[in-house]
């Protein structure tokens, strides 16, 4: 006990967060003593605070992102303002955002050699062409027919089907996962990508620093580089004060030859697939492409790949072969990220609760959401669609835990079913609405999935898959508690309630 202790504590993680923490304090120490000191510095501190207080109510971002930062200048308006422009807004430099724009332009001029189902989804679909047409200019991602598609409802499915089409490679695997975690799990792949290296096949493989620090021994990209992979660790986590550690890289994508691909909230870790009972059964889910709709996870990744290491000057070379696929429908997987301002999960999954006639079906780890989602969901439900959600029994953060059975009451009085996932946690991030369209992706209920991550997800249309996933949920609401007035006046009394509230304020920024 004493030696984890010790070797926690010694950890790369917890060192480099106390440097970043002793930096913030200095500088903030620094700033009350200027500020004691020097009149004139203190005058420039209320100022900006007030400035940035007038900004932040006037302009159109989320009131739930702005409420923290100006209770934050209230309380303390010398460094509430020097607060928010050190860590208050993620921006990159020009020479950045020149650069990432070029490589998505990259990746849209290979794509461009396929063809795009945009206009056979107009004239089909006329009333989900407004979906696709928002992920396309928000995204620059087309839609794509000629894919099949086939729902996995659990992490041990999906990690059978995964290994069996790695052992099929014959040219090239990606793969970009947040946590990876040496055991059966990972082991058993790492030794098929070993002998695909062997093969001639090229493996490339993109992890988040923070997401495995506490997972994968120190320079854990050397030892896979030794090995014929190549890695990129995505935004080290280095004792640097800076905001952009907020911003992970949540994605999980796995591409073999361009035309098979995997995506959705199965990380490489032995608790994804049962291996052993972290947080009770693991309930996890994932989407298998199989055709042109690949494209886009492809494209995703080597944008990111080659924003670390410039190596493919063209990207066509990685396109899905041109054969016709059995499947049906229109797949049109997305990203989200950080830096560009545009809440893409979130519009997406607003979209699908507006237009919902019918139904709309829902799972997720968590559930701390803005007001507009919130009241998305609330009247999906209030116009008499059938709006159902199911979270998890067993959590695996407890603070996040309440403040999700914080938000019960509301939706549950305008009559969203709520479920909780008794045999364990669940960790699937879906959507299912009127046996027509679905999601399945890494993108949670959450301000750190909807905000702060670089997130991805898949968008099907009259796809074989959505009766897989409509079939799946009804199987885990049979085994999952549904939640009453009752329960949620159960979960947390009065003193409770208001400890959680005052934790709620700050949600957008946890």
């Amino acid at each position: 006990m004493i030696r984890k202790l010790l070797h926690f504590l010694t950890s790369r993680l917890v060192v480099t967060a106390l440097l970043i923490a002793a930096q913030a304090v200095l500088l903030f120490m620094i700033i009350l003593k200027m500020s004691n000191y020097f009149i004139y510095f203190y005058a420039f501190c209320i100022l900006l605070s007030l400035f940035l207080l007038v900004y932040l109510v006037n302009n159109d971002g989320s009131p739930s992102l702005k409420i923290p930062w100006i209770i934050l200048m209230l309380i303390l308006p010398i460094l509430g303002g020097i607060a928010y422009v050190c860590f208050g807004r993620t921006s990159v430099r020009k020479e950045e955002k020149a650069r990432m724009d070029e490589l998505v332009q990259r990746g849209l001029k290979a794509a461009a050699k396929l063809d795009d189902a945009g206009e056979c989804l107009q004239q089909e679909a006329p009333q989900f062409a407004g979906q696709s047409h928002y992920i396309e200019w928000a995204n620059q991602r087309k839609p794509y027919t000629n894919t099949e598609c086939v729902y996995l409802p659990l992490g041990e499915v999906m990690f059978e089907r995964l290994c069996e089409e790695l052992k099929k490679a014959r040219h090239f695997i990606f793969m970009e996962y947040f946590i990876v975690e040496e055991g059966t799990m990972w082991n058993t792949i790492l030794e098929i990508l070993q002998e695909k290296v062997k093969a001639g096949v090229e493996v490339r493989m993109m992890y988040d620093d923070l997401g495995c620090i506490m997972t994968l021994p120190d320079h854990y990209d050397q030892k896979l580089e030794a090995m014929g992979i190549k890695t990129v660790v995505f935004n080290r986590f280095t004792a640097h004060l800076t905001v952009s550690h907020n911003n992970r890289d949540h994605r999980k994508i796995t591409v073999i030859d361009g035309n098979v691909g995997f995506n959705g909230g199965i990380n490489l870790a032995d608790e994804y697939i049962n291996a052993y009972a972290k947080h009770g059964h693991w309930k996890d889910s994932a989407v298998m492409l199989k055709g042109e709709g690949v494209v886009n996870l492809t494209m995703m990744f080597l944008e990111a790949w080659n924003f670390y290491r410039d190596e493919d000057p063209d990207f066509s070379c990685y396109l899905p072969e041109s054969k016709i696929r059995p499947g049906c429908g229109y797949v049109q997987s997305y990203t989200d990220i950080p830096l560009d301002h545009e809440m893409t999960g979130e519009t997406v999954y607003m979209n699908i609760l507006n237009q919902a006639q019918d139904y709309v079906w829902m799972t997720s780890p968590y559930l701390i959401i803005d007001h507009e989602l919130l009241t998305a969901l609330m009247m999906a439900a209030k116009r008499g669609v059938d709006v159902r959600l199911i979270t998890p029994h067993i959590p695996d953060k407890w603070y996040v835990h309440l403040i999700t059975q914080s938000t019960y009451p509301s939706l549950v009085q305008a009559g969203v079913k709520i479920y909780e996932y008794t045999p364990g946690f669940i960790h699937a991030k879906t959507f299912v609405s009127d046996d027509q369209v679905g999601v399945v992706g890494t993108i949670n209920l959450d301000y750190r999935s909807l905000v702060h991550h670089y997130e991805c997800a898949t968008w099907m249309l009259r796809t074989q898959a959505i009766s897989q996933l409509h079939d799946d949920f009804l199987a885990t609401q049979a085994v999952s508690q549904p939640i009453t007035l009752a329960d949620c006046r159960q979960f947390q009394p009065l003193l409770k309630r208001w400890i959680v509230n005052v934790i709620k304020l700050f949600a957008p920024l946890m």
